[in-house]
């Protein structure tokens, strides 16, 4: 009876996510992806995607000027070193919840269609010595594009600007996660939440001043979460009707954590995943994968399923129990 109700929950807030989300044609757009290469057909640009998903330096942060960031009233800004044609979305944006200690950082990466960042998270890692970091994605919060609803230039039909919103949260987290290097964090940890756990974990996989990444609602391959999941319904709608799974998984390898699991695995990389068994969004099945792809490459992730789905993780007991265990592992 109670997971029946619970499953109900999840449904609904899935509808209220809805809102706003329109149908959109297909755009192939591949310059976005690979700036100046002539791509002009969905099999060139899964040509060239296969090529990425193995090109070890897709994810490096570009020759960008490292000097321009700004802090003011608990906010970091800085320039995005990946420019995008909406002006808001250059410029990045971090709230910073400050704690007792300067030794100890968490880059906290939201979850897609995020409508505020979340002050009590921050609170609960800031007060057990951890300063945190709530960046704002692409698309998102003070870098919204303007008149959209929802942040629908950051995963939509639109191939190459997906790849490219992906890339430029990897590159803007990585410039961060410099940053902070540079001003005496010896410890610096990312977690991410559904959208955001692909995002922290492709920055895990490449950067190697990560020591500890969180991964809430993760799975690998984020075509196979577009094309099953509860919350992305109208992009395959579209996306179904000139491609098939195949071509997308193909198309996005190069934002597949699966395709990372061995640079993932580097012995002096910490792992966690905290899933919902009852996931209608994230499949727990795209979860299972990635895990066992882990594994397989020697990775020793740690791993908390509990038995409830994708929204109702915010909710109590749960998300006590998911704090509580992310603490843990970040402390």
């Amino acid at each position: 009876m109670y997971y029946s109700w619970l499953d109900r929950w999840d449904e609904r807030r899935a509808r209220r996510g809805e809102e706003g989300k329109e149908t959109t044609g297909f755009i192939l757009d591949a310059d976005r992806a690979f700036p100046s290469e002539k791509i002009k057909s969905v099999g060139e640009f899964c040509a060239r995607a296969d090529q990425a998903a193995t090109d070890l330096t897709f994810f490096d942060v570009p020759h960008g000027d490292d000097e321009g960031f700004e802090t003011k009233d608990h906010w970091v800004t800085f320039q995005s070193d990946v420019p995008t044609d909406v002006a808001e979305n250059n410029i990045v944006w971090a709230k910073v919840t400050g704690s007792a200690s300067f030794d100890r950082a968490l880059v906290i990466f939201h979850h897609w269609n995020a409508r505020a960042r979340n002050p009590q998270i921050a609170s609960f890692f800031s007060k057990r010595g951890i300063t945190v970091f709530e960046i704002a994605m692409p698309y998102h919060f003070e870098r919204s594009r303007p008149g959209s609803a929802h942040a629908d230039y950051m995963l939509s039909t639109n191939l190459g600007r997906t790849i490219e919103s992906v890339r430029q949260a990897v590159c803007d987290g990585r410039k961060l996660i410099r940053w902070l290097r540079s001003e005496g964090y010896q410890e610096i940890s990312v977690l991410g939440m559904s959208l955001g756990s692909w995002v922290a974990g492709l920055i895990a996989a490449h950067d190697a001043n990560v020591a500890k990444a969180s991964l809430f609602l993760a799975g690998g391959s984020l075509a196979d979460m577009v094309w099953t999941g509860r919350a992305t319904r109208s992009i395959r709608e579209s996306l179904e009707a000139e491609l098939e799974l195949t071509d997308l998984r193909r198309a996005w390898g190069p934002l597949n954590l699966e395709n990372h699991v061995f640079r993932l695995a580097r012995p002096d990389l910490d792992l966690q995943f905290i899933l919902a068994k009852r996931d209608k969004v994230v499949l727990p099945k795209l979860s299972e994968g990635l895990i066992r792809g882990l594994r397989g490459a020697g990775g020793q992730p740690q791993v908390l399923k509990m038995n409830c789905g994708h929204y109702s993780l915010g909710k109590l007991p749960y998300i006590i129990f998911a704090g509580l265990k992310a603490r843990e592992f970040l402390s």
